[in-house]
């Protein structure tokens, strides 16, 4: 017995960072391909441009050929964006299961800095149980990563 898509729990990541650099430089960092290949992984195709799509690679599972599609939905120069992070197979279970999710950038300048605000949105349980929790343990680790490199370009 499965439980079907209108029955499922819809569930988020949410994480907040503060960061001691500029609004501009954490921008450049979410939105400069080169740069974002070295804290998540290398887009094909990236622009901070509403309707672009983009595509990430990571490592196939069954018949689901390993690539994420995303489409930019909202970008707000400095302040926020948004894009969908599609992949997966309906015929797989557990990692590659089909995912159709929204990932949320925001930045806020602060006295110190930047507050950045990062909300993965849409996982659909039990379904996404497996990206979910992977994603909820990568996605600490990414943005540490992005500060890093932030960092070299105030």
């Amino acid at each position: 017995m499965s439980v079907s898509d209108a029955d499922a729990q819809t569930e988020a990541i949410t994480l907040e960072q503060s960061y001691p650099h500029s609004a501009a430089a954490m921008w450049k960092a979410l939105t400069t391909p080169e740069l974002m290949a070295r804290w998540l992984m290398e887009p094909t195709g990236f622009e901070p441009v509403v309707g672009n799509r983009f595509t990430y690679r990571t490592t196939p599972s069954g018949p689901w050929d390993g690539t994420i599609h995303c489409e930019v939905l909202d970008v707000v120069p400095l302040k926020r964006l948004v894009h969908s992070w599609r992949g997966g197979s309906a015929a797989n279970s557990g990692y590659g299961s089909l995912l159709d999710t929204v990932v949320t950038w925001t930045l806020a300048q602060t006295e110190g800095g930047t507050l950045v605000r990062v909300v993965h949105s849409g996982f659909r349980l039990p379904r996404n149980e497996f990206a979910f929790r992977n994603m909820s343990n990568g996605w600490p680790k990414v943005i540490r990563r992005i500060g890093e490199f932030a960092g070299e370009e105030d």
